[in-house]
């Protein structure tokens, strides 16, 4: 009895002074009712935009190019407009429209547009990266002598000049942006008379120009295309001696 009556007396002292209790959750409790951190926000892109595309024809766009042609024909100069102007040339169209595809029998239309668009691209690709022209001219066109100024004018260099190229339906103008410098000649007068005693007429004389391309102007059915004189020489017709080599400051 006594040793039950122990047992009861210590079962009555665990309960009073609290006995072990089942492991607490308020710890999870707490963190469950706690609001999750805000994620951190996105650090914004770093990278710098892209640069802006040039206008098909802008100055910006016709960097770097250094290809060169000389005295190019009406197709490379078609060719040419549209490589300049960024605009894709119509080969379907131009193929369709050639002599051996339109007017050749029917059992040859399909190996000549195969031929003919060979051709095409082929000169498309030729003229990729041209940046420098140079091209003969039949007539200097050389005004008298100015004793004034003490100048001839080379007028085939005129601001208001222009050579034309009629190509694949397309007709391209090119024009000489620094004409207005680049017609001046300066000779000294004690020279001068020399120089018109070897030239009949200024129709006499020939002009090898170099230019450099500097922007184009897309139109509806072709364009043009501005290039700046950077030399010239002008030789006699029949002879081809050498009568005057100019070097055109550059702005």
């Amino acid at each position: 009895m006594r040793h039950v009556f122990w047992i009861i007396v210590t079962s009555l002292l665990l309960t009073a002074c609290g006995g072990p209790k089942p492991e607490s959750t308020a710890g999870v409790a707490a963190g469950a009712g706690t609001p999750n951190p805000a994620p951190a926000a996105a650090a914004p892109a770093t990278g710098s935009s892209p640069a802006p595309v040039p206008a098909p024809g802008s100055a910006a766009g016709l960097d770097g190019r250094t290809g060169e042609l000389v005295n190019p024909d009406n197709n490379a100069m078609v060719f040419l407009y549209y490589d300049l102007a960024a605009i894709p040339p119509p080969i379907d169209k131009w193929v369709e429209e050639d002599n051996r595809v339109k007017y050749g029998p029917a059992i040859e239309k399909a190996p000549n547009r195969v031929a003919v668009r060979a051709e095409l691209e082929a000169g498309v690709a030729a003229v990729r990266g041209t940046g420098v022209i140079r091209l003969s001219l039949n007539s200097a066109n050389l005004s008298d002598y100015d004793p004034t100024y003490g100048e001839f004018t080379v007028r085939a260099l005129a601001p208001s000049s222009v050579v034309e190229f009629d190509a694949l339906g397309q007709k391209v103008v090119l024009r000489f942006g620094n004409g207005k410098t680049a017609q001046i000649w300066r000779v000294p007068a004690a020279e001068a008379q020399g120089i018109r005693d070897r030239i009949a007429m200024g129709n006499n004389v020939n002009l090898e120009v170099l230019l450099a391309i500097k922007s184009v102007l897309p139109g509806p059915a072709g364009g043009t295309i501005n290039a700046d004189v950077v030399e010239y020489e002008m030789r006699e017709t029949r002879g081809g001696t050498l009568i005057g080599r100019v070097q055109v400051p550059q702005s």
